[in-house]
């Protein structure tokens, strides 16, 4: 990110001066077969110009007597930015990044090509980590914060490296200036990272999630036969994360190699990894921490699964709304059985066969 390269010249494309220096706009290849572009004074780089670097990433800006200062745009290999703010060839000031998708990732200062002071660090699934970084740049100490994806509920306290250590319930507000303050909540509640094993689901089973609390509640489901469901606790616009699936985490070959019934509360979280809530975790008088397995199928569903990094169960799946929802509305999500129905349990084939047939008959019907 700094502009700090190997200038051993290669080649030079573009106008000399009489030392044989680039002098006007040039393109100078170098040894390292990294590439400059831009506008050149008896050799030196002046004015505006861009590196393309050799892995593929490029570094633009405005350089002055051969480095570059002011505002510069870093652009990685994969797409993602940084937009930073560069002294004499190094990143000093405040900077933003954001990923290959362009979404907002970082937020904050740099120091010598090194993060510095307060900062933000988002998270696509929209929650993120705040506080004030260590002399390496890392989240890490005991003024460090997450932050839900309502921008609000956080859990502020002891954090190694962006990871949760121990932290208290607490609101981020911001003053009429917009510095961010802690409320802290006076529960006494302690949270800790506690990511499931294959053999251990949580180490604290009837402590909720505070931001999940806030959003919704189990009762019996609407649905006829599906015994109890997920139902939101207040309105909600589209894409809010509403519910989390924490679970012991098991291989596919176990899942695929036992019985439909024993399958009921299970979620595929990436290629290798399956989320399950086996019983009796499945009753809430047993296990409270999460409560997105509660959400039922349907084939209109007005919520989804997504990603989510949680600080105490670490990556798992969050329900997400697809659709505004209303309070006291079930959620429902599409549980993504094979569309034939033939990799899937009865109860879903019987489901399905009745959603066929409801969408074949004419609506005058």
């Amino acid at each position: 990110m700094d502009s700090d390269e190997d200038t051993t010249e290669e080649l030079v494309e573009g106008p000399l001066d009489e030392d044989c220096q680039p002098h006007g706009l040039c393109t100078v290849t170098y040894s390292s077969s990294d590439r400059f572009e831009g506008h050149f004074t008896h050799g030196e780089k002046n004015g505006k110009g861009k590196f393309f670097f050799f892995d593929g990433s490029t570094l633009e800006g405005f350089y002055v007597d051969d480095a570059l200062q002011g505002q510069g745009v870093y652009t990685y290999e994969d797409g993602a930015v940084l937009h930073g703010t560069y002294v004499d060839g190094e990143l000093n000031g405040p900077a933003q990044e954001y990923d290959g998708e362009g979404r907002l990732v970082f937020k904050g200062q740099y120091r010598n090509n090194n993060r510095c002071g307060t900062c933000w660090v988002y998270y696509p699934d929209g929650g993120g980590v705040f506080g004030e970084v260590n002399e390496d740049g890392e989240m890490t100490g005991d003024s460090v914060s997450y932050i839900y994806p309502d921008g609000c509920t956080a859990l502020y306290g002891t954090f190694v490296d962006g990871e949760l250590i121990e932290a208290q319930l607490a609101n981020l507000v911001f003053d009429e200036t917009g510095t961010a303050h802690f409320e802290m909540i006076p529960n006494g509640v302690v949270y800790s990272h506690d990511k499931s094993t294959s053999a251990c689901i949580a180490t604290h089973t009837l402590l909720p999630d505070p931001y999940e609390s806030q959003r919704v509640f189990v009762a019996d489901s609407l649905i006829k036969g599906a015994g109890q469901g997920l139902f939101a606790q207040t309105d909600a616009d589209a894409d809010s994360v509403m519910a989390f699936y924490n679970g012991v985490r098991i291989t596919h070959s176990e899942v695929d190699s036992r019985d439909w019934a024993l399958n009921g509360n299970t979620i595929s979280l990436d290629e290798d990894t399956v989320i399950d809530v086996p019983q009796p975790f499945d009753q809430t008088g047993r296990y409270c921490a999460s409560l997105g397995h509660k959400a039922n199928h349907s084939f209109t569903p007005n919520c989804k699964y997504d990603p989510f990094v949680h600080p105490r169960f670490g990556p798992i799946k969050c329900i997400r709304t697809l659709r505004p929802v209303q309070k006291g509305e079930e959620l429902t999500v599409a549980y993504g059985y094979d569309h034939d129905g033939l990799d899937a349990p009865d109860w879903y084939k019987q489901e399905m066969e009745e959603f066929k047939q409801k969408r074949a008959v004419p609506d005058d019907q």
